[in-house]
């Protein structure tokens, strides 16, 4: 049996809510998964490809005694898109938070991208976004409301060389989140981003010890960030606590987009 539920009491209460993110097969949604379920929330967690890991995740949720779903589908495809929504609705008999998470970064000059490389990541990042938003809203305001995320990323207003398709699909999901809180207000569904900086891994800093170095140095908080970082920014707005947030982009990098470029 697992043991008695363990809410972290240093966040937002969520419990009696049901959260789906989705790519929390990964390190970035994984890290969000686990604070919604610190939080209290009953979690769907998404995957395309990594069963093993959204898994183990679950399993992980669970033996701390809390409520895990891992759910596979491809969310390049708008009837998976509706389908994962449905199922995590579902489950607990409502949803009310989505975190669009699930994307790529492929990194690729300008000059040898083609339409499909374009096209590619735009359906990962942006169009699998829009088809959940709008298969979850409808879900949202038949509870009273929600909250939807979208992992946006600082270089959707910070340009960087070798992503150009990446950075364009991270701006639209921010402006396309703006166009959502207007038109889903109404029924008291928020809409926002959450653009993280560098975040840490497994042997980032042996892989690009030069890139950490001026990242460290460039960030006024002295560090990496950490998937808890971006699950405590997610968890927020979800929360009662924003509830009076939406169309907004909260910007969780440690303080690097204040700091001077020239």
């Amino acid at each position: 049996m697992p043991e008695t539920p363990s809410r972290d009491t240093s966040l937002p209460d969520l419990t009696r809510r049901v959260a789906l993110v989705t790519g929390a097969g990964g390190l970035i949604g994984g890290g969000i998964a686990e604070r919604f379920a610190a939080a209290g929330a009953a979690v769907v967690v998404h995957f395309r490809q990594n069963e093993k890991a959204a898994h183990a995740l679950a399993t992980r949720i669970a033996e701390r005694g809390g409520r895990a779903l891992p759910v596979q589908a491809d969310l390049t495809r708008e009837s998976e898109c509706a389908r994962l929504v449905e199922t995590a609705a579902d489950w607990q008999g409502g949803l009310d938070a989505l975190v669009n998470n699930a994307g790529v970064q492929p990194v690729q000059a300008l000059g040898t991208m083609t339409a499909e490389d374009w096209r590619a990541v735009y359906d990962a990042n942006t169009t699998s976004a829009f088809a959940c938003t709008r298969a979850a809203a409808p879900l949202l305001a038949a509870r009273g409301g929600g909250s939807i995320t979208h992992i946006a990323s600082i270089e959707g207003t910070m340009a960087t060389p070798g992503h150009a398709h990446y950075c364009a699909s991270k701006a639209a999901l921010i402006m396309f989140a703006r166009s959502a809180a207007l038109e889903y207000g109404p029924d008291a569904v928020r809409v926002n981003t959450v653009s993280p900086g560098l975040i840490d891994r497994p042997g980032l800093a042996g892989d690009w010890p030069d890139g950490v170095r001026r990242w460290t140095g460039a960030a006024p908080l002295d560090r990496l960030g950490s998937p808890a970082d971006i699950g405590n920014a997610c968890v927020f707005l979800a929360s009662d606590a924003a509830a009076w947030i939406s169309g907004t982009n909260l910007v969780v990098d440690g303080g690097v987009s204040a700091a001077p470029t020239w």
